[in-house]
């Protein structure tokens, strides 16, 4: 069901697909191509959430390897700007302006991230975008908020 929103619609059409979720978030990877680095899998989108995971492995180990603190992070800025995509009005624009992360536990697992936003968020001025990420056992292994800059497209 087409709801008007061109991320929301293509995230619907991949969901039709054969691995569509996989299809989906390499595309969309695509738009920061830093992204594909912790090889996302968006597994659920709507306007206002986002929730991401991926997988634990060599390449976003740190020095004891455990999930970098740093991959964590790419995941988390993934989901705000899916959830942003999928999210902001068509006469708006955002930009992230920065992005306050409290790192709680070590990450020794696979990693879901979730972003969070409410109606109110799409409005001009500078917006906090909620940010959680977990391990397997559920235990929280960073939160935070993603702040944007939300602002008016300008006339054509």
């Amino acid at each position: 069901m087409a709801n008007g929103n061109y991320l929301i619609n293509l995230y619907e059409r991949c969901l039709k697909l054969p691995f569509g979720r996989k299809i989906f978030s390499a595309m969309f990877a695509r738009k920061a191509p830093y992204f594909a680095t912790i090889k996302p899998l968006i597994t659920e989108l709507e306007p206002n959430f986002c929730q991401l995971t991926f997988k634990k492995r060599k390449a976003v180990q740190n020095h004891i390897g455990t999930v970098h603190a740093i991959a964590v992070c790419n995941g988390m800025e993934m989901a705000m700007g899916a959830l942003a995509e999928a999210s902001i009005p068509k006469h708006l624009r955002w930009i992230p302006k920065g992005m306050n992360v409290q790192y709680l536990a070590k990450t020794n697992s696979d990693v879901t991230i979730e972003a969070k936003a409410s109606d109110q968020t799409w409005q001009v001025g500078e917006q906090p975008i909620t940010v959680e990420a977990k391990r397997d056992d559920g235990t929280v292994v960073a939160a935070g908020e993603i702040i944007i800059y939300v602002s008016e497209k300008p006339k054509k």
